[in-house]
């Protein structure tokens, strides 16, 4: 049988498009990662969405608390970069085209987050085919090093910046997840092109919020302007999620900016990798 496979607008380009040379660049980046004593059940991580020679440090953090972890499901929620008139958007095809292999979308996980969107905002899922969003399938490649295989992904691209929305998209994914062996990916970077002390008293302020798992103080920061996330809909749905889910802590594993790959702090972009945990309690 055909598999409506998504073609990828950015391997060899984004990061490697040769299978060897990712798995290097993948693995190195893991084994890089120095994490500090995380207490509890990992159930979601929030990670960067550059480029792997930009953000692959930091996400290198988010992903290695998840290496080995043996799941059903991953739901990955990114923002959408390009124009579109709906509010939140997922892939029409059935799976998602890497170097490493075709990684599955599970449809009627899909369909029943639809249902619950439907009920809890009055919005639906639109599915779109070849779409050139890179901040969803940035992350894949780290997700197919790290988990044992034949997880299935639910892809939820939320271009809405609008607590109501992501607060439902949060409690929609919690019902749906509830009692599955999941894990949560929120895909966003920080701060975008502004001097690298800028960036990391702006980058600072956000990721206080986050750790405080505060949603709302996580949009109020982007309001004000005292911090930002480009993934802001998707982060905090994903926070909402995971509260309800029984996770009473976020804890920030690692920051740094492109200037600290790069050399050029005149306009940096930040990165930032955390870990959404439930106590062991």
């Amino acid at each position: 049988m055909d598999v409506n496979l998504r073609p990828s607008p950015i391997a060899g380009l984004w990061y490697e498009g040769d299978p060897k040379a990712l798995a290097r660049a993948v693995d190195s980046y893991l084994d890089k990662a120095q994490l500090p004593e995380i207490k509890g059940e990992v159930i979601g991580v929030v990670a960067p969405h550059a480029g792997h020679r930009y953000s692959g440090p930091v996400a290198g953090y988010a992903f290695s608390a998840l290496r080995g972890r043996t799941v059903d499901l991953v739901a990955v929620l990114s923002p959408f970069h390009n124009f579109h008139n709906a509010p939140l958007l997922t892939s029409a095809h059935d799976a998602y085209a890497t170097p490493f292999g075709p990684v599955t979308i599970d449809r009627s996980t899909v369909n029943a987050l639809n249902a619950e969107l439907k009920s809890e905002l009055g919005i639906e899922l639109t599915a779109v085919s070849n779409d050139p969003e890179h901040s969803l399938e940035i992350e894949l490649p780290f997700l197919q090093r790290v988990l044992a295989p034949q997880w299935k992904l639910l892809p939820v691209m939320v271009r809405a910046q609008d607590p109501r929305v992501s607060r439902g998209v949060g409690l929609a994914l919690a019902r749906v997840l509830q009692g599955r062996r999941a894990v949560l990916i929120a895909s966003t970077d920080l701060s975008h092109y502004y001097d690298q002390p800028t960036a990391l008293s702006l980058d600072k302020n956000m990721l206080s919020k986050v750790e405080a798992f505060d949603p709302e103080a996580v949009f109020d920061a982007e309001r004000s302007g005292k911090g930002y996330a480009c993934g802001l809909g998707a982060l905090t749905a994903v926070m909402w999620a995971a509260r309800e889910l029984g996770a009473d802590k976020i804890q920030v594993l690692r920051h740094a900016t492109s200037g600290d790959v790069t050399g050029d702090y005149s306009a940096v972009v930040g990165y930032g990798a955390a870990a959404i945990l439930k106590s062991n309690a």
